[in-house]
């Protein structure tokens, strides 16, 4: 491959990666916007999500069929309704379990509670990765990476061209872009996300102009739960592989991602995800995969040194 070939390939992976971790960078921002949290247990609960899919996988049998055959599509379309619900709801109930009645503590108080979920949720994982079935390999092995069944072919759609763009690409363009496009929507236009940025200007005020303010944050908790299952599906099908610790991965290359772009802005968690996706397939090609973290977080100290608020966040004065 020329270099060219080789940087336009790159490319390809670097914003596929990007997306994955945009969505799951959507969730950190949500929550953080509304009640400011971070929510350290947002990257185990995407993990959690993937053990969901291949679950899903082995009670369909789809780990028999062929990559591309007519029912690996079905058999995704039922994932991408299954593991975001269930990932939503795990999130909404750590919410009104754990989180709830620490809105009016100190704000160290559900920081920790949030670290210790994410523990909680790593240890399911490795309960999870022990169960008897084939494609968990038997549960022999819990805390080995699983291999998750090639649903979705890797035919090139470019042909004979050096550079591959697969229906694997394709796939997470397909369903990120939409759904980025939709929560956008639904948060500036539609009256629950209208609610849901009044809570986070001002809960005292909203509470006092009748939004139900704890149901709203269950909302937001909803969804940003939502959006990590559906990055697991997406992930999962995409790289083939899960594994009970991979939580913490994908949970700090999110989190970058959103005090990158500016953590509480949606287009920032969006541009911080493609940043931290790019990077990560450039340094791996052109430098070495040991100096990939260097690179990231280096570049995150000098957005943070430079711009506090991130690359779209908007500067906040801080209430005394």
């Amino acid at each position: 491959m020329s270099g060219s070939e080789i940087f336009l390939q790159q490319l390809i992976i670097g914003l596929s990666n990007g997306m994955i971790i945009a969505l799951i960078a959507l969730g950190y921002t949500m929550v953080y916007g509304i009640i400011e949290l971070i929510n350290f247990a947002h990257g185990d609960l995407f993990m959690l999500g993937s053990f969901a899919a291949l679950t899903v996988v082995g009670l369909l049998g789809l780990d028999h069929l062929a990559a591309g055959a007519p029912g690996m599509w079905s058999g995704l379309f039922l994932m991408l309704l299954i593991v975001p619900l269930f990932c939503g709801s795990l999130n909404w109930l750590a919410d009104r379990f754990a989180y709830r009645h620490l809105r009016d503590s100190t704000k160290l108080a559900p920081l920790v509670s949030a670290i210790g979920l994410s523990f909680v949720f790593m240890n399911i994982g490795l309960l999870w990765g022990g169960v008897p079935m084939n494609v968990f390999g038997l549960g022999r092995s819990a805390a080995s990476p699983k291999d998750f069944p090639a649903l979705v072919s890797n035919v090139n759609l470019l042909g004979q061209s050096a550079v591959e763009f697969t229906t694997k690409d394709l796939m997470v363009f397909v369903i990120t872009l939409p759904l980025m496009v939709l929560l956008t929507w639904f948060v500036k236009g539609t009256r629950a996300g209208k609610a849901m940025r009044a809570v986070a200007q001002d809960r005292v005020a909203a509470r006092l102009m009748g939004i139900p303010v704890d149901r709203v944050i269950g909302q937001t908790f909803l969804i940003g739960g939502a959006l990590a299952g559906v990055a697991s599906v997406v992930s999962s099908v995409y790289n083939n592989t899960i594994y009970f610790q991979m939580g913490y991965r994908a949970g700090v290359d999110a989190f970058t991602a959103a005090v990158f772009g500016g953590i509480g802005s949606l287009p920032g968690a969006v541009l911080g995800g493609l940043v931290i996706g790019l990077a990560r397939a450039m340094c791996d090609q052109y430098l070495e995969t040991r100096w990939t973290n260097v690179l990231v977080f280096t570049v995150l100290i000098l957005v943070l040194v430079f711009r506090p608020q991130g690359l779209l966040g908007a500067r906040a004065k801080e209430k005394v």
